[in-house]
């Protein structure tokens, strides 16, 4: 994207904030008619339009008509989760000699921080420009020392790039000032066939994973990595959802559908300050518009959860949402990484700073 020739986005009206400021909304394109918008309420992703082989435009993923939506966003639909993703034992960690409490919000558990979620506050808006064929949009959030029970103060900056071949990038950077927890994600639930509440379960997912991390029935992983060979989790070579999602697993019944993390094929060492070499590592094929989903990033797991508790929800145009009417695909560190000495370790602080992306391409057949 030639950055000279960008022009300034103006965001559009979108609801009010909690304390009474305006809620944005900020669309960008590319000249193939692909369309990302975005707002401030939570820096999430409100609408991804993809063109199919025949220039239809299919909003690809769940949310909400305005900020009221996002400012109780439950399922978190287009939501960046922050400081720290999915789930944390005893809702406490240790780090440095000592210990920190968080928020019990899943039985004794942490889940996706606990309190006050960084998905639901107001970002700052540090830039929207449109270039000739894609744009830009970034978002950034100062999180004070203590902020939901974590030390250190962290200034994340989120950044959305929407390319000309139809590649949405998402670039986290945080600098904090010592060191703490931060392992974010974005929680977009995906449905290539649109987003009408129709089931996602005969799209095709392929992860190239050999394994995942087990978990008890609370879904706090045990520490072991076990193979996906043999086990309705082996999609490395491509599976339709339906196929895991109906299986009598034990691990997949309690989920109710999955909501596992993958480990995925490891990533070279990252230049730039990333946290890994990006690569390939997950494809998800629409079954009726034939829109393909190809994702790519640095990060050494993925959470694959079916929307496996959207049931009552309702989004955009008033449509009811259904349990496994999208799929959510999390790059992320571990869950509970934290203690587990064994997983990668989403440790950082003013010697290492917090990089990583995740690209989102998609493709019509």
């Amino acid at each position: 994207m030639d950055k000279e020739n960008n022009m300034q986005v103006n965001g559009t009206a979108f609801g009010q904030l909690p304390d009474g400021g305006d809620a944005l909304l900020f669309t960008i394109s590319n000249k193939a008619g692909m369309q990302v918008a975005l707002t401030n309420v939570g820096g999430c992703i409100v609408s991804v339009k993809v063109p199919t082989a025949a220039g239809e435009l299919v909003d690809c993923v769940l949310g909400y008509d305005d900020a009221a939506g996002y400012v109780n966003n439950g399922p978190m639909f287009g939501a960046p989760v922050g400081r720290v993703v999915n789930r944390i034992a005893g809702a406490s960690f240790e780090l440095g000699g000592t210990t920190y409490e968080l928020t019990a919000n899943e039985g004794p558990n942490a889940n996706h921080s606990g309190r006050d979620p960084w998905f639901q506050r107001e970002w700052e808006v540090v830039r929207a420009e449109q270039g000739e064929d894609g744009g830009t949009v970034e978002f950034r959030l100062l999180s004070p020392d203590g902020d939901q029970g974590f030390p250190g103060e962290v200034d994340m900056h989120m950044t959305y790039e929407l390319d000309g071949h139809d590649a949405l990038c998402v670039t986290y950077d945080g600098t904090a000032s010592a060191p703490t927890l931060i392992n974010m994600t974005n929680h977009s639930y995906f449905n290539l066939n649109g987003c009408d509440g129709q089931t996602v379960l005969h799209h095709r997912l392929t992860v190239d994973a050999d394994s995942y991390t087990e978990t008890t029935d609370a879904l706090i992983p045990t520490g072991r990595v076990l193979p996906i060979d043999g086990t309705p989790l082996d999609v490395h070579d491509g599976k339709e959802l339906e196929d895991v999602v109906g299986s009598k697993a034990p691990s997949i019944v309690n989920a109710r559908g999955i909501d596992h993390n993958f480990v995925l094929a490891p990533a070279e060492e990252g230049k730039d300050g990333f946290v890994g070499a990006q690569r390939h590592v997950a494809r998800l094929e629409a079954d009726q518009t034939g829109i393909v989903l190809d994702i790519s990033t640095d990060l050494p797991g993925m959470q694959v959860y079916t929307g496996n508790y959207v049931e009552g929800s309702s989004g955009k145009g008033g449509v009811a949402y259904h349990d496994h009417c999208a799929v959510a695909l999390e790059t992320n560190f571990y869950a509970d990484a934290i203690h587990h000495p064994n997983f990668p370790q989403p440790v950082f602080g003013p010697d290492r700073p917090y990089r990583t992306r995740t690209v989102y391409a998609f493709s019509a057949r």
